[in-house]
């Protein structure tokens, strides 16, 4: 790691072959994101500060996953994991949350143990106030934050969230699979 101007720590990347993502929705849980970034290493949590968790970005499945909203308020802060993967990975990464379609990404400070680094993040671009997730999306969430060991005040709140039943069985079950019940 070095330090940049703005004294944020930046991972070594040899020639740019890898790219780090903060996941604060589902893909916190290894088993989700290892299927669409097989390369994505958790390299710790940390919080993106001046940030709210909401659950308001329109699925085609009618429901709502997650997106951040930016307070700037430093007090709000959304949890989560600060993973490294490939370039190619993180290709297949867009492709599969809909990157251009729904979400965009921009890069952000990431306040860790170890100091601030920068990392990409998805938003959602395609909004919709008052969605609620399925029940699995919400469990996804809560299962990534306990992977990881983030605050149980924070995984409680989320746990928390008001969900809707997923009525399309199939899809209910190919998504809980990756829980680790499953």
């Amino acid at each position: 790691m070095g330090i940049d101007r703005a004294g944020i720590s930046q991972v070594s990347r040899p020639n740019g072959s890898s790219v780090i993502v903060f996941s604060y929705g589902s893909n916190m849980l290894s088993t989700r994101i290892l299927e669409r970034a097989p390369s994505a290493t958790a390299m710790g949590i940390g919080q993106l500060v001046g940030f709210e968790l909401c659950w308001n970005k329109r699925s085609d499945d009618k429901s709502g996953k997650c997106s951040v909203t930016e307070t700037g308020h430093p007090q709000r802060v959304v949890w989560g994991v600060v993973h490294e993967m490939s370039a190619e990975d993180k290709l297949n990464h867009d492709k599969a949350e809909g990157l251009g379609q729904g979400y965009g990404e921009r890069l952000v400070k990431i306040s860790t143990q170890a100091g601030q680094l920068r990392a990409m993040i998805y938003y959602a671009t395609s909004i919709s106030p008052g969605l609620r997730p399925y029940d699995w999306y919400r469990d996804l969430v809560v299962a990534g934050a306990r992977e990881h060991g983030l605050p149980e005040e924070y995984v409680r709140v989320v746990a928390s969230v008001p969900t809707m039943t997923d009525y399309d069985l199939d899809r209910a079950k190919r998504a809980r699979r990756f829980l680790p019940s499953g």
